[in-house]
């Protein structure tokens, strides 16, 4: 085993060894969303406000499936994080070794049934005539490399389990590179349309995942697999599936309020699609420490359950919700001042192609990206707190938040927009975030209670 790659996050200072690990782990996810960036603004600077707000209305689609993915490879990880915690390593890679095949057996049916119903997909969501066929042409690609997604986040899950969060930043960093020059080269030079943008994601992400596999190989011999420990053994896939099911149908149910809210906005019309685009492209961008937190929390957290060190996580937990909300307020003023800037990014501002008037388009976005700046707090609760309860083996209780979410983006989806309009619109992610953490937060000390309880029990 490497020793310089490997981190145990089961001693030391919680706020020092959060830092180390979540720093580098918000460096990859910022290259990540600058590369999906990339995307976004070629398209818009290059293709016209129509072809951005048809890639626009694929954003929750694409989240609900490749965030069912994302979800189910992070919860996939969590028991080799458990278990390298509590330094059961023969434990680790028989779960490593039935993780590949349940995941390829997931790759293939999401890959199968996405594909053949995207056309359909679209059609239920609404999506307007004049955009469809960037939608689609789009939304197609990104389908065909669910599993190049599944590749990548289950072996980058893999090493951030052991505590390396660093080498995967690494990988996205050439990735980022390579998603740039290829987006400019099919749109710009063989002139691929958005389709193009779709196909430079899904290579650069492929290239990463790779050096992923090649990494793992040389370097981490924990991870190296014998005969016996890739054995179908239908016990680690039932826990498996007990821990990445709920993660994943977490991020699906969050996904399918943001479906209700995007079928809402695409009623709008283009303008409308258009301006949230852009807003949420910003906004992701500058959400990305809260994510960082989370992921950082998964793993904190399941080490230190596997050390059998409860008062570790909270401390840990203490130590990354007083930055959330330190980042949030920060967040918050670099909004209200540069939100309109940021956002003429993604629109061309000579574009006045079908009418849309761009100016119109960036004053809307600012409004989106203030109005959800203002509720950063409550989001870096919901994904610190989440992601904690799911780190200590309770992500079926986690899925409830998303639910708590769904039905705060469905109520104002189908019940406010149509009296309010975007005004509604503006709205629909800062009351579900505020709904999920009513749930969030008292979850919390159950479980963790509850954990307590069974750590005492097992040392008795």
């Amino acid at each position: 085993m490497a020793r310089t790659a490997v981190r145990d996050l089961t001693t030391g200072s919680p706020l020092k060894l959060i830092l180390g690990f979540m720093l580098p782990l918000l460096f990859g996810m910022l290259f990540q969303q600058f590369y999906n960036m990339v995307d976004t603004i070629v398209v818009g600077q290059y293709l016209g406000v129509n072809a951005l707000a048809g890639v626009g209305s694929t954003g929750s689609i694409n989240f609900l499936v490749l965030g069912f993915v994302i979800g189910v490879c992070s919860g996939f990880a969590i028991p080799v994080a458990q278990k390298f915690g509590s330094k059961d390593f023969d434990e680790l890679k028989k779960y490593v070794g039935n993780t590949l095949w349940i995941a390829s057996a997931f790759a293939v049916v999401l890959t199968l049934a996405t594909c053949l119903l995207c056309g359909n997909i679209l059609q239920w969501m609404q999506t307007p005539d004049k955009v469809f066929s960037e939608a689609y042409d789009y939304i197609f690609v990104i389908f065909l490399g669910i599993p190049v997604t599944f590749l990548y986040n289950i072996l980058s899950g893999f090493i951030r389990s052991l505590g390396d969060s660093r080498t995967p930043v690494i990988f996205l960093v050439i990735s980022s590179i390579l998603n740039i020059a290829l987006d400019i080269f099919m749109i710009v030079v063989l002139k691929m349309g958005v389709s193009g943008a779709g196909w430079a994601t899904v290579i650069s992400q492929l290239v990463s995942g790779l050096m992923c596999l090649v990494f793992i190989v040389k370097k981490f011999e924990l991870l190296h697999l014998k005969k016996d420990d890739l054995k179908v053994n239908f016990y680690y896939i039932g826990r498996l599936c007990a821990v990445g099911l709920p993660m994943g149908l977490q991020y699906s149910i969050t996904a399918i309020g943001t479906i209700l809210i995007q079928t809402a906005v695409n009623g709008l019309g283009p303008v409308y699609m258009a301006s949230v685009t852009a807003g949420s492209k910003v906004g992701q961008f500058m959400c990305c420490p809260f994510d960082a937190m989370g992921s950082t929390m998964a793993t904190f957290g399941g080490q230190n359950v596997g050390a059998g060190k409860p008062d570790r996580i909270k401390k840990g937990l203490f130590c990354c919700s007083a930055m959330g909300v330190g980042y949030a307020l920060l967040a918050l003023g670099v909004a209200a001042l540069f939100g309109g800037k940021l956002a003429m990014l993604f629109v061309s501002s000579s574009d006045l192609e079908s009418g849309i008037d761009p100016e119109q388009v960036l004053t809307l976005a600012q409004q989106f990206l203030v109005v959800n700046a203002a509720f950063y707090v409550p989001l870096a609760f919901v994904n610190i707190v989440r992601f904690m309860i799911q780190g200590m083996g309770f992500s079926q209780i986690a899925v409830y938040a998303g639910v708590s979410e769904l039905v705060a983006r469905g109520v104002v989806a189908l019940c406010l927009v149509p009296y309010f309009g975007y005004d509604a619109v503006c709205f629909a992610n800062p009351v579900a975030w505020v709904l999920a953490d009513m749930f969030l937060i008292p979850a919390f000390f159950v479980c963790f209670n509850r954990i307590t309880r069974h750590m005492k029990r097992s040392k008795a």
